[in-house]
């Protein structure tokens, strides 16, 4: 995880999510749900966070992916 980024957040390290990990935007609070996907930019249910493209954002509020915060379970 990059220095600049705050504990919980993704910060654009794949290697500690799972699959079914979900996460959760810090401005607007969105959740992405990899069993739901994203339908507004064709992103198809079972895709894992860290397999969305770089230019994915937030469906909400534009926020960029490395500001979304792990959801402990």
């Amino acid at each position: 995880m990059s220095e600049g980024f705050f504990a919980g957040a993704y910060g654009g390290d794949a290697s500690r999510l799972p699959a079914d990990a979900k996460l959760e935007c810090k401005i607007c609070w969105h959740v992405y749900d990899p069993a739901e996907g994203d339908a507004e930019t064709q992103i198809v249910p079972g895709t894992a966070f860290a397999a969305l493209p770089d230019y994915w954002c937030c469906p909400e509020c534009g926020a960029p992916k490395q500001g979304f915060l792990l959801l402990e379970d």
